[in-house]
């Protein structure tokens, strides 16, 4: 099953689940701003995309609030913060599997979406 981590104000969110339902596609949708993800879900979406900081959503008021966005972080602090407050995750998230994206790539939504129809 496709998941849509995402809030309920992103945009991109919205964008991700409006995607998947024209193509008659049902998602897990996943609100991050009530549950955050699981430490095993962050490992393998980071995996996904390209490691840990690429989910760290640096241009958001919450991280520039924190000061993060200009700090050179490293890899197990960013996956704590990110496991500690979900809101300073880039969305949308969308994962099937080992196949993640983040932000608004619908090259890989594509993808997602041709799996999830085969069932592979």
């Amino acid at each position: 099953m496709i998941q849509v981590f995402g809030t309920n104000k992103c945009k991109g969110t919205k964008a991700a689940e409006r995607f998947f339902a024209e193509r008659g596609l049902k998602i897990q949708r996943i609100d991050l701003a009530s549950k955050g993800m699981a430490k095993g879900e962050l490992e393998r979406v980071a995996k996904a995309v390209g490691g840990i900081v690429a989910l760290l959503d640096r241009e958001g008021a919450r991280a520039k609030a924190k000061g993060l966005h200009v700090l050179s972080v490293d890899q197990e602090r960013v996956k704590q913060m990110l496991l500690d407050d979900a809101l300073l995750l880039r969305t949308p998230i969308v994962a099937r599997g080992s196949v993640a994206a983040v932000g608004a790539d619908e090259a890989t939504w594509k993808r997602l979406a041709e799996a999830e129809k085969q069932g592979a």
